[in-house]
């Protein structure tokens, strides 16, 4: 490795947490930090990121989704080439931490900025993209899903909460909605992703370990679930004449934590509501939600059929009608053999945190990443770094400068690898 300057420099783990405090600035609200999709706050992070990839050698542009790039190429004959492609988001959840996406950027940033003057067989990029987490649309992963070419025109109509459609946002942006196609990538064009993120959870933090690697990322599932009864007065409805449907959407509740908690599988409901809702009528209808996640796809599928046949038995034992809405499928991706391999090489080569003779850990991510929408036109590897008692999305976010400084040192150093590997092949 070419290692950090004596003092840290731009390379090293302060300037990047420095830079993660500058994003920081860009926020729609003075209180907490709020960044999303095609908003002044969006362009002015853009804008902060291209500076720091124009110091680091890279010639910038922003796509025609609004994703941020960089690039240097492999050298003065080699234009065009294929690229390796580091990378992470800049947009937040509203009340967002500072380093869920944003140190991924940074870190890319810090490594192409190390590389600079190392001759490598590709390109080399990196991509601040633009909206992973969904927080105005309602859509996540639209800045990577363009970038893979699996935009769905349907969503040009997607509304934020002030009304404005998508199409609306990308004009006010300054792009224009007929040339998103632009913003695809072809599998041609690239050697391979890799990312690095906080974990996002607390199995790094547990371990006393700065760094692990990603085997897959999570499949998921999201469905509307709605119980039905017949809402009647509270105080003159009698048990044995009673169909209540929140009785009924707790006990499938209940049922959809027990089976969750005896797999490898992650289950919540997040959102409940009752109708009429009223304090003296016996609720008629009960709609909640549910999020099923698991490292496979045969993993996640198994567990719903279950869970979707003891919820319609409990229904139907009390009387009560269940349905189901499917609202969103994610595929399970799992990253590639031989980039797990580089991203381990390069925590065996940074991180002293693990005993002689352990290897790395693997985990499987149970958050969503853009490798996921990545993962349709090149292979993929993740790097995860420690986080505070696994907290994300939330002001309590936080970082170990020593895991960053080591994760800069693991993301520069699977780079090499997967230069070292290409050159093989050749």
């Amino acid at each position: 490795m070419t290692g950090p300057s004596p003092d840290g420099g731009v390379t090293g783990a302060a300037e990047v947490l420095r830079r993660c405090a500058e994003l920081d600035r860009y926020s729609a609200s003075p209180t907490h930090l709020e960044r999303t999709y095609l908003t002044a706050e969006h362009a002015a992070a853009n804008a902060a990121v291209a500076a720091w990839m124009q110091a680091a050698g890279l010639r910038t542009r922003v796509d025609a989704a609004g994703n941020q790039y960089g690039r240097r190429e492999a050298g003065p004959s080699a234009a065009g080439g294929p690229a390796l492609l580091l990378g992470s988001h800049l947009d937040t959840v509203p009340d967002a931490g500072s380093y869920d996406g944003m140190l991924g950027v940074l870190m890319a940033i810090a490594v192409a900025q190390r590389l600079r003057d190392v001759e490598l067989p590709f390109a080399l990029e990196v991509v601040g993209f633009s909206d992973e987490e969904g927080a105005r649309f309602g859509k996540a992963l639209l800045g990577s899903q363009a970038a893979a070419g699996t935009w769905d025109p349907a969503w040009w109509e997607l509304r934020d909460e002030a009304g404005v459609t998508l199409r609306e946002a990308f004009l006010a942006f300054g792009l224009d909605p007929d040339r998103i196609g632009e913003a695809a990538r072809r599998r041609e064009e690239l050697v391979g992703y890799l990312e690095a993120h906080i974990e996002q959870g607390p199995e790094l933090e547990a371990a006393d370990l700065s760094l692990g690697y990603v085997t897959t990322i999570a499949g998921a599932r999201r469905f509307q679930l709605t119980v039905l009864g017949e809402a009647r007065h509270a105080g003159g409805t009698p048990y044995e004449r009673r169909l209540d449907a929140l009785v009924g959407a707790s006990e499938a509740i209940v049922v959809i934590e027990r089976l969750a908690r005896a797999s490898a599988c992650i289950a919540t409901v997040g959102k409940i509501a009752v109708h009429p809702g009223a304090v003296n009528v016996i609720p008629g209808r009960a709609d909640f939600s549910l999020d099923l996640r698991a490292a496979t796809d045969d993993e996640r599928d198994a567990m719903w059929k279950r869970m979707e046949e003891e919820i319609t038995a409990l229904c139907e034992a009390r009387g009560l009608g269940f349905s189901a809405e499917e609202t969103h499928r994610a595929f399970a991706a799992p990253c590639a053999p031989w980039l797990q391999d580089a991203v381990r090489a390069g925590i065996a080569a940074a991180d002293d945190s693990y005993p002689p003779g352990v290897e790395p850990r693997g985990l499987w991510s149970r958050a969503g990443h853009d490798a996921m929408a990545v993962a349709a036109i090149a292979d993929i590897g993740m790097l995860f770094l420690r986080c505070f008692d696994g907290i994300s999305h939330h002001p309590g976010e936080d970082v170990r400068e020593i895991d960053v400084a080591r994760g800069i040192d693991a993301l520069e150093a699977a780079v090499l690898d997967v230069a070292r590997t290409i050159r093989e092949r050749r």
